[in-house]
C-alpha cells in the first residue's frame, strides 16, 4: 500500500490537525494513522514503538509496543525549579520514569501511550510550557548560549532566542484545540499561514545564538547562526549571521553531506527578525520538496549559490549586511563544577550521562535532581551538550547543594573517570528510534569502558578530546564536529570519524567504514600513542590530527571547512 506524500500530508491537513483528535479515541490500537503519525510532529511528538519487543510481539501476533515520544519547547533551556518538578512528575507519571535533556536545549519524554497522550500535553501546558513546534517542518527550539558568568548579556541573548521562537511559531490553532480543548471557530483548519503557507517548510529550521569565546550551542551546525558581538563596554552591538549548516548525512550517498555554515555578514539587533525571516522565507520557496533528504537550507545555498541565496535575503529583508565583525570561540563545551556568577549568586554545571536523568543503581539521578529542585531559589538552565546548570545559587546554599549532589552522585565529573566521558555526547538510538541503525546512548558507557585503558596507558585520561555518537548518519548528537566520532552503521558496526574541532568549526573526516569495537580502538591506539608524543602545549588532539597529515578535510563537494572565524 502507497502512502501519500509528506507534502500531500501537510497540504491535506487542515492546518495540522488533521484527524488527530479522532485517532486518540481509537482504543482499538495504540497506534495513530500514518498520516496522523506525520502531522503530530508539528505538535512536538513522535510515534515510535519499543523495538526490543519487536520480534516477540511479532511472534504474538500483537501489534509493537507503540508510545510516544514528547518534546518541550524551550528557547534557550531555562526552567524554572516548579517547572523542573512539574516535568519530573510527568515523567513518573505517563513517561518512562526519566527525563532526556537533548542537543537542542530542552526536555523530552519516552514511554508516553496513546491513551494519556493528551493528560500529559495538558499536564506540560499547566506548567507554563508547551511542546508547539519542537518538531516538524518548522522553525524547531531556539539555542541560547547557556553560559551564566555574563548574566546581562546571557539574559539578552536568552529573550532573544525566547522571540525569535514566538515569532516563527505556526498561525494555527490546531494545538490548542486537540490538546487543551480550546473551542473551535468557524475558521478552524484555513488559518492564514503568513509565514509558513499550506505546506509550511520542506523540512525543519534550526537557529542558534551564540556567545563569543563559547560556542556552547555549536551555531555553525544550524540552519542559521547568530553570533553576539559585543563592544568595549561590554553591549550587545548586533549579530554575525552564518547560514547553512546541518548535521544530516547518508552512508554511501555523496549528495547527503553534514555542513558547517558560513558568516555572510553583521546585523543590527532591529534587523535581526528581517533577516531571519528572509531566510526561512527563501528556504520555503527554494528549498527541495521532492527529496526529503536532500530538503535541508544547506542544499539549497549550495545548489543555488550563497551569493544568489544571500542576495535574495537582503531583497526580502529589506536590509544589506554590514561585513562581519571580529570574534574568537574558544570552545565548544560546557564548563563544569562551581563558578562565581556575581551577586552573591554561583553557578554549578553538572555533567549528565547523555543526558538520562533517570534513577539507576547507584546514581539516583532523577531523584537527586528533584531533591535539589525543591530547595532551589535559582534557575535551571540546560546546555546543547546534554548537561544542567544550576544556576543562581546564594552562597550560603551552596553546601546543601554540594550535599544533594554527592548524596545521589550527580556529579560525573567525580563519577568519570576521563575527561573525554564527562563530554561525551550520544543520542538516544535504541530502542525508540526508529531511524538508529546502531546504539548510541546504551552503547557509550561499554564504549568509554573499553577507551579507558587506551587513554591511560598514553597518560590521557585528562585530556579533553570531543567524543560524540549517533547511532544513524542523520547526527542528532552532532558527531561530524566531533574529535572522535562513531555512527552507526548496524548492530555493533560504526563508521569512524576523526578531525574535528573544539570550537565547533571544523567537520571530521571519514576514518574507518563499518567496523567493529575492535577495530576502532586498534585505529585509535597509534594515533593517540602520537598524539601523547608529538603534541604541542595545549594542543587539541584534532588540531594535531591535521597538523601531522594524520587526516584531511572531508572531500564534500562544497564547504570542506568554512572560514568562519575572524580574529580581532
Amino acid at each position: 500500500m502507497s502512502h501519500p506524500s509528506v507534502e500531500k500530508i501537510k497540504r491535506e491537513s487542515r492546518r495540522l490537525r488533521g484527524t488527530i483528535s479522532e485517532g486518540l479515541l481509537d482504543a482499538s490500537t495504540g497506534s495513530l494513522g500514518f498520516e496522523d503519525q506525520r502531522t503530530i510532529k508539528f505538535h512536538g511528538s513522535y510515534q515510535q514503538d519499543d523495538r526490543d519487543l519487536r520480534d516477540e510481539r511479532r511472534r504474538q501476533k500483537l501489534e509493537p509496543a507503540h508510545q510516544f515520544m514528547i518534546r518541550i519547547r524551550a528557547p534557550g533551556g531555562v526552567f524554572t525549579p516548579q517547572q523542573w518538578l512539574a516535568l519530573d512528575r510527568i515523567a513518573t507519571t505517563w513517561g518512562n520514569h526519566s527525563l532526556r535533556v537533548t542537543t537542542r536545549q530542552t526536555f523530552q519524554f519516552h514511554g508516553v501511550i496513546k491513551r494519556e497522550l493528551k493528560a500529559t500535553m495538558q499536564a506540560i501546558n499547566a506548567a507554563a510550557l508547551d511542546t508547539v513546534s519542537a518538531c516538524g517542518d518548522v522553525n524547531r527550539n531556539v539555542l541560547g548560549a547557556s553560559n551564566p558568568l555574563q548574566s546581562d548579556l546571557h539574559a539578552q541573548v536568552h529573550e532573544w532566542a525566547q522571540q525569535l521562537s514566538l515569532r516563527f511559531r505556526p498561525a494555527t490553532r490546531a494545538y490548542y484545540e486537540i490538546w487543551l480543548d480550546e473551542e473551535k471557530v468557524a475558521e478552524s483548519g484555513v488559518e492564514h499561514e503568513p509565514l509558513y503557507g499550506e505546506t509550511y517548510l520542506p523540512r525543519k529550521f534550526k537557529i542558534a545564538v551564540a556567545v563569543p569565546p563559547h560556542n556552547d550551542v555549536d551555531v555553525f551546525a544550524n540552519d542559521l547562526g547568530l553570533v553576539a558581538i559585543v563592544d568595549d563596554a561590554g553591549n550587545l552591538s548586533g549579530f554575525n549571521v552564518a547560514i547553512g549548516g546541518g548535521m544530516g548525512a547518508s552512508h554511501g550517498i555523496a549528495a547527503h553531506y553534514p555542513r558547517v555554515g558560513n558568516v555572510i555578514g553583521f546585523v543590527t539587533p532591529e534587523q535581526v527578525f528581517a533577516i531571519a525571516e528572509a531566510a526561512i522565507s527563501v528556504q520555503r520557496d527554494l528549498g527541495d520538496r521532492e527529496e526529503r533528504k536532500h530538503a535541508r537550507f544547506k542544499y539549497t545555498i549550495d545548489d543555488h549559490g550563497t551569493d544568489a541565496i544571500v542576495a535574495l535575503m537582503q531583497e526580502r529583508a529589506g536590509v544589506v549586511l554590514q561585513p562581519a565583525r571580529p570574534f574568537r570561540f574558544e570552545h565548544n563545551g560546557d564548563r563544569f563544577g562551581w563558578v562565581e556568577g556575581g551577586n552573591g549568586l554561583w553557578h554549578l554545571t553538572l555533567s549528565l550521562p547523555s543526558g538520562r536523568i533517570a534513577d539507576t543503581p547507584g546514581r539516583p539521578l532523577l531523584t537527586g535532581m528533584r531533591e535539589i529542585a525543591r530547595v532551589h531559589q535559582g534557575e535551571f538552565r540546560l546546555t546543547a551538550n546534554q548537561n544542567v546548570i544550576i544556576a543562581g545559587v546564594p552562597a550560603a546554599q551552596r553546601a546543601l547543594i554540594d550535599a544533594l549532589v554527592v548524596e545521589h552522585a550527580l556529579d560525573l565529573e567525580n563519577n568519570a573517570p576521563t575527561a573525554t566521558a564527562r563530554t561525551a555526547v550520544a543520542c538516544v538510538a535504541l530502542p525508540t528510534c526508529a531511524l538508529a541503525m546502531a546504539e548510541a546512548e546504551r552503547y557509550l558507557p561499554g564504549f568509554l569502558a573499553a577507551l579507558e585503558p587506551l587513554l591511560a596507558r598514553h597518560g590521557l585520561r585528562e585530556a579533553p578530546i570531543l567524543l560524540r555518537v549517533s547511532g544513524c548518519p542523520n547526527g542528532c548528537s552532532r558527531p561530524y564536529l566531533a574529535e572522535i566520532a562513531l555512527v552507526g552503521r548496524a548492530p555493533g558496526r560504526y563508521n569512524l570519524f576523526l578531525g574535528g574541532d573544539h570550537r565547533g568549526q571544523r567537520l571530521n573526516t571519514l576514518y574507518r567504514d563499518n567496523v567493529t569495537e575492535a577495530q576502532i580502538l586498534q585505529a585509535l591506539e597509534p594515533l593517540l600513542a602520537r598524539y601523547a608524543s608529538d603534541r604541542e602545549a595545549g594542543e587539541r588532539f584534532g588540531d594535531f590530527l591535521h597538523r601531522s597529515g594524520l587526516v584531511e578535510l572531508p572531500p564534500y563537494p562544497t564547504h570542506r571547512q568554512i572560514a568562519v572565524e575572524l580574529h580581532a
